[in-house]
């Protein structure tokens, strides 16, 4: 893999602009075709190196949710002039196809290729996603009955999903252990419908999700996030209670920026504290985050997945709005490294999803589901850093 280059020393006049074109004039169209299944209907679950869909795989909850949410958001940025249809026609499929096949409430997991169901589990962790796409996707089509959808989601999560204790299962039937991670995405959808819709409530349960996220998910000694919890939140035992993803930091950073921004609060420490911590496990010669690593110091996956950096990015982009010296650069610098390392390969309007830590592509396919990373990143660096001086 190359040394990572400053944006100066790259050559890009305008990296935003860049990767704003490469997903108007490259990724969008791609996915949108090739990644759109018009006899079957909904999404496909990834690409092959050569373009074409894989028709074989069975296709996740999330996969159709996060597509829904790029093209919804996509729409509303008027980035692509079919978006607003292929949202509307996911929306349909998902609706019709992943809610209650089965006769019980709540959405599959997900469905084998003739569309019948692969995995019956009522996912947490999707059924967030859930709600992120289609609370775009009500902002979006002004559509009574989309949003009626998105408050019988948000009822099923209440009902079924959550804990006695106001936190959330992992999905039905339940499992352990207990994770930060739906929680996150949770924090992420109630911000995402009071931007959208302004649906009530919605900041009072991400300020509940906040509060469990500092009491019980951050570690003060050594400030980094936990993954895997028991039912009363406290660490599990062995290796896996001192699990750290450094992406997961940085994504709580840009969602904590988030979450201030909405509420009209002044940037707090935490946000900072997060992003320095996941610092740790950037790469000198690369500068991309690893994939997992211990809490007490040592790297565990030095591999490096595209949505890591795409979250690094975004909590540099968050940092920068909040006016901290430096942050425009290094996130200018982070995306940079993305285009260059990470997109159109191994084709034109995707991307390779994880390298080794040589730089060695580990994936031969080009999942759909981190298009909703990439994108957000996009979009939040256009919104951000054409107007920051900082």
């Amino acid at each position: 893999m190359a040394k990572l280059l400053s944006h100066a020393e790259s050559g890009s006049k305008d990296i935003v602009n860049d990767l704003r074109q490469w997903a108007t004039e490259k990724a969008l169209p791609l996915w949108a075709k090739n990644g759109f299944d018009t006899e079957r209907g909904g999404f496909h679950e990834r690409l092959n190196p050569d373009a074409t869909p894989d028709i074989t795989s069975p296709r996740r909850l999330r996969v159709q949710a996060r597509q829904i949410y790029v093209y919804a958001h996509a729409s509303a940025l008027g980035w692509y002039p079919d978006a607003r249809q292929i949202m509307l026609d996911g929306v349909s499929f998902m609706i019709d196809h992943y809610l209650a096949p089965d006769g019980k409430p709540g959405y599959v997991s997900a469905l084998a290729s003739n569309n019948t169901i692969a995995n019956g589990l009522r996912d947490t962790y999707d059924h967030m996603f859930v709600l992120l796409a289609l609370a775009w996707a009500a902002k979006v089509s002004g559509d009574a009955q989309i949003r009626s959808k998105l408050s019988e989601v948000l009822d099923f999560i209440d009902t079924q999903l959550s804990a006695a204790d106001g936190t959330f299962i992992e999905g039905i039937p339940a499992s352990r252990p207990r994770r930060q991670n739906p929680h996150m995405h949770a924090f992420e959808a109630m911000l995402a419908m009071h931007e959208t819709v302004a649906h009530p409530d919605v900041m009072s349960r991400a300020q509940k999700l906040l509060r469990l996220m500092t009491d019980k998910f951050y570690d003060k000694r050594t400030e980094t996030l936990g993954e895997y919890f028991t039912d009363t939140w406290t660490p599990v035992t062995g290796v896996d209670g001192d699990c750290v993803e450094p992406g997961h930091q940085a994504e709580w950073a840009w969602l904590l920026r988030k979450y201030e921004r909405l509420n009209g609060q002044t940037a707090g420490p935490l946000a900072t504290k997060l992003l320095q911590s996941a610092l740790r496990w950037r790469d000198p010669k690369t500068g991309f985050l690893i994939d997992e690593a211990d809490r007490n110091g040592p790297a565990r996956r030095t591999s490096r997945r595209t949505w890591p950096q795409t979250e690094l990015a975004k909590a540099w982009i968050a940092e920068a709005e909040a006016g901290k010296p430096n942050a425009k650069q290094e996130a200018l610098t982070t995306l940079q490294a993305l285009a260059d390392h990470y997109l159109d390969k191994p084709i034109v309007g995707g991307w390779t999803d994880q390298f080794d830590d040589q730089g060695r592509a580990l994936t031969v396919h080009v999942p759909a589901s981190t298009f909703y990373h990439i994108f957000c990143a996009i979009a939040e660096a256009d919104r951000v850093l054409t107007r920051t001086s900082t």
